[in-house]
């Protein structure tokens, strides 16, 4: 029985120190002792001074605290031995950061910090002056980071990877949206050739439109050139709104002024009249609601100039205008821009006009800018009873003081 009892006494020795440096930090104990927890309290004080060090940037410090770590092998272990290969690599031991990456993708291979070694292995490589081939990345965020570092490094070859990505359907259609930002971004003739090539391909639809979206990105002359022949040899009205799109984006104001002026499809006249309104073309909205005529396509602006914070213009617009209708939508969409601008006009309005239809618009217009003391100020004045009981409909429906205080003060009456 002692023999029994020594054999398995050794065994279990034997067993500790053979046991792999690793542990699997997924797999805590279920009955912790309070020796455990001490152990686990203090791995994680440690692990805490480890990255107030990296904050410090003591990345030899940080180093030695992340080992001590790693040698506790509690729950972060595997979290400690990453950061001690970024620690060494910011260190410029890009070897010794490599070596430490490769033993923690052998250690810990479904680890959440995985992913993470994986970039940070690109990173380092790339550093180091090798050539990662991006086709050869396991994952997308790996792979995106290889093709940027081709494409700084040796961008002929990196055009060529991309033309191969963006042929490949089984590639990710997040790399390929990469792809295609690293072309718009590229200076090569070849890279602004092929970008061209897809922004003109109406045969793969998905990589044409992130062509034209990028083209938008990258601004200058001949994008903005190349977007306008696209955009007339088309006849595809989703790639031309996308290239409206592109305009705004690219800020080219003089081409969706004159398409806003002489486009024929009232749909996409109207996408170019949005477009300039998203990019705050204040003036030349005003110069395009002069010139219109058709009272659609001048809702469609005081829309863009709502959208555009042109206050000045829909003020004057809403005090002005002949039109009713018109009126009436500069008065609600002037409503919509909120501030004391706009409040101040509206009450002006209200207060000038004596047309039940303005007044009706002004109050909405108040209303949807929630300014229940301007509401609460026309109400006390107001002797028309059906304008008031407007004002006091909407102000039962504000649930704000001012709101509450006059309700109440109707109540006592």
């Amino acid at each position: 029985m002692k023999n029994l009892t020594r054999t398995l006494c050794s065994f279990l020795v034997a067993l500790i120190v053979v046991a792999p440096l690793y542990a699997d930090p997924s797999k805590p104990a279920k009955h912790k002792t309070p020796e455990q927890e001490a152990r686990i309290d203090a791995e994680s004080d440690l692990y805490d001074e480890g990255t107030d060090s990296l904050d410090d940037h003591d990345y030899t410090r940080a180093i030695s605290q992340f080992r001590e770590v790693v040698k506790m092998r509690g729950e972060h272990q595997d979290a400690a031995m990453y950061w001690i290969a970024w620690a060494q690599n910011k260190s410029g031991n890009r070897s010794d950061a490599l070596t430490t990456l490769l033993e923690f993708q052998k250690a810990f291979p479904k680890s959440r910090w995985m992913e993470d070694a994986k970039v940070l292995e690109v990173e380092v490589r790339q550093s180091s002056g090798q050539t990662v081939e991006p086709s050869r990345m396991p994952d997308y965020e790996v792979k995106a980071m290889a093709l940027q570092g081709l494409m700084n490094s040796d961008p002929e070859r990196g055009v060529t990877t991309i033309e191969a990505i963006l042929a490949d359907p089984k590639q990710p259609t997040k790399l390929k949206d990469k792809a295609i930002f690293l072309l718009s971004q590229s200076g090569s003739s070849r890279a602004a050739e092929l970008l061209s090539r897809f922004a003109r391909d109406g045969s793969n639809p998905e990589m044409q439109q992130r062509a034209l979206r990028y083209l938008g990105i990258m601004g200058g002359e001949q994008s903005r050139k190349l977007l306008a022949d696209v955009y007339t040899s088309s006849n595809d009205i989703d790639v031309k709104k996308s290239i409206l799109r592109s305009f705004m984006i690219s800020g080219d104001k003089q081409r969706l002024l004159s398409l806003a002026k002489n486009e024929a499809n009232p749909e996409l006249r109207a996408e170019a009249v949005r477009q300039l309104g998203v990019s705050g073309a204040r003036n030349e909205l005003a110069e395009l609601y002069a010139a219109e005529t058709t009272i659609a396509v001048k809702k469609n602006i005081l829309q863009a100039m709502f959208v555009g914070g042109s206050v000045d213009k829909l003020s004057e617009i809403a005090r002005n205008e002949k039109n009713p209708e018109l009126r009436a939508t500069a008065i609600r969409n002037l409503g919509l821009t909120g501030g004391e601008r706009s409040a101040q006009t509206l009450v002006m309005i209200y207060e000038t006009d004596s047309s039940a239809e303005v007044r009706h618009a002004v109050i909405n217009g108040l209303f949807l800018q929630g300014n229940a003391k301007a509401l609460v100020s026309l109400a006390r004045k107001e002797k028309d009873p059906d304008l008031r009981k407007q004002i006091i409909s909407k102000l039962s429906i504000m649930g704000s003081k001012d709101a509450t205080e006059y309700l109440m003060e109707l109540l006592k009456d």
